[in-house]
């Protein structure tokens, strides 16, 4: 099922992201619904990318099965009947849901993206060519493109509600919330990585970055919340291809980013809403890009049985 605007739900609707809709259970519970929208450079796509919202739902929840006992975090389920068994009310909607929805526990959010960063690359990149530095802070001389750090850096950013967000130090995130609490923040951020890192590699895929947020539930937990070293939360990159230097190959909506920069550099779109009609063969190739993503990470073809 691929949709760009969810069919009204009996849930108080509390917010809708770029991707994501977010509603209330109850006090201490959400469920969050992922989309088949897609967004790029900022401007969110006329055209559902088919299966999208299944393979972020489904590959956070297959991470988060594997951090179990290492990582708290907010997941309940993400299995359509176990929602409806916990929330009866959303049994006419199974098919709305399905793949796609996540029943959570309930978090205050921490305003910060915490982002690790095992190789320089994206917005890093950019700022190092201009001026040696990242967030402000001084990184080595000599570093190339995609080049791999000597320990994968901590590099927080605040949480823009639109447009870009800003890269800031972890200095910053302690002035801002506490100096335990972005300890915190900054050993998890770094303990999840280096376990996703692990285990991709596995698979031949290299994740070259990642963000991830936090929020801290009712009894004062801090916990892993949203979506999980996903397409659209990390940079995956194919082992296999990797050669620093220049920009790498990777399992995202790259079809989608190429087309819109030959549409802007042809003169046919400014860059900004509204976007342009998106051809069927980009649509489909960025499809077939998140779900490769999805079966060489968890070794298995994504269940599109009821999605359709």
């Amino acid at each position: 099922m691929s949709i760009v605007a969810l069919a009204p739900l009996p849930l108080r609707h509390l917010r809708r992201g770029k991707v994501r809709e977010v509603y209330e259970v109850d006090p201490f519970h959400l469920l969050i619904v992922a989309t088949d929208r897609v967004s790029a450079f900022d401007v969110v796509m006329k055209e559902p990318i088919p299966y999208k919202g299944a393979v972020l739902t489904q590959i956070t929840a297959w991470w988060l099965r594997r951090f179990e006992g290492e990582v708290r975090h907010h997941l309940i389920t993400a299995d359509a009947d176990e929602i409806v068994t916990h929330v009866p009310s959303l049994a006419p909607h199974r098919k709305t849901i399905a793949g796609r929805a996540m029943l959570c526990r309930r978090t205050e959010v921490f305003p910060v993206e915490c982002v690790v960063r095992g190789y320089i690359s994206g917005s890093a990149w950019k700022e190092y060519q201009a001026h040696g530095t990242l967030a402000g802070e001084a990184l080595p001389a000599g570093l190339r493109e995609a080049d791999r750090f000597a320990r994968p850096v901590f590099s927080p950013a605040t949480k823009a509600e639109a447009g870009h967000d800003e890269n800031i130090t972890p200095a910053e995130v302690a002035r801002r919330l506490g100096a335990g609490v972005a300890a915190e923040l900054e050993r998890l951020s770094r303990h999840v990585y280096e376990m996703g890192r692990a285990l991709a590699a596995e698979r031949g895929i290299i994740i070259a970055d990642t963000k991830f947020e936090f929020g801290r539930d009712a009894s004062g937990q801090i916990l892993l919340i949203d979506e999980v070293l996903t397409p659209d939360s990390s940079r995956f990159w194919p082992a296999d291809a990797y050669e620093p230097g220049h920009t790498q190959p990777s399992f995202d909506k790259q079809p989608l980013r190429d087309w819109l920069d030959a549409e802007r550099r042809g003169g046919r779109w400014n860059g900004e809403a509204p976007p342009p009609t998106l051809p069927p063969d980009v649509v489909q190739a960025t499809s077939a890009r998140y779900l490769d993503a999805y079966r060489r990470i968890t070794g298995g073809p994504l269940d599109v049985a009821g999605l359709a």
